[in-house]
């Protein structure tokens, strides 16, 4: 295990193509998709990161590439330190990442979630299907260029269109959507609609 260096010269000696990433809570390094698991090793087996906490992703948008960005929070249990790696996705039209389940076994659900929610897939992953959508949903919800309030779709199970009659519906919003007070402490930010012209109980004006 290395001692006598910092994190962040350490991993720029080991990874030359690492960059640090602009962090404002802990050490956070930009690594290329090719060698995003070499490093997340090197952080668990010779940094003592030995818990995933968290896998996400970025979305850009789609005036952006790379367009999608995988991200990695990691925990040292005897350091009590955190460390954040993130790597661009190779292509746009069909994000890719390899999986970290031989790393961490936690990391299969978050990857799947990533998969449902931004459409990225995870090569090498054991069980990569939708984890909070039906197989069928054709859409990836956090992508940027899904509406806040959803997309109409038809539901996936006969029996349950039989006997709602109806598919999936965009939410109504009642006002959204809805943004904090710029320079308000945190505390005291409730989130407030832009357009309260109506509500639950009052319909929208036309």
């Amino acid at each position: 295990m290395t001692t006598d260096v910092d994190l962040p010269t350490a991993v720029s000696r080991q990874f030359p193509s690492a960059a640090p990433r602009p962090s404002l809570d802990c050490p956070a390094f930009n690594v290329p998709a090719g060698e995003a698991l070499a490093l997340l090793q090197y952080l668990r087996d010779a940094q003592a990161c030995d818990f995933l906490m968290d896998l996400t992703a970025i979305d850009g948008s789609a005036g952006q590439s790379p367009r999608f960005t995988v991200v990695w929070h990691l925990y040292s249990s005897t350091k009590h330190t955190y460390v954040r790696v993130a790597a661009p996705c190779a292509t746009d039209a069909e994000p890719a990442m390899p999986t970290a389940t031989r790393l961490w076994a936690g990391a299969d659900w978050h990857e799947r979630e990533v998969y449902d929610m931004f459409g990225i897939k995870f090569t090498g992953h054991p069980d990569l299907r939708r984890i909070l959508m039906w197989d069928a949903y054709p859409y990836f919800p956090l992508r940027k260029e899904f509406p806040l309030a959803g997309l109409p779709t038809e539901m996936s199970d006969a029996d349950i269109n039989a006997e709602t009659g109806v598919g999936v519906i965009s939410a109504p919003m009642a006002g959204g959507p809805f943004v904090a007070t710029p320079g308000e402490p945190m505390s005291a930010a409730e989130p407030r609609a832009k357009d309260e012209a109506w509500n639950e109980k009052k319909e929208k004006p036309e």
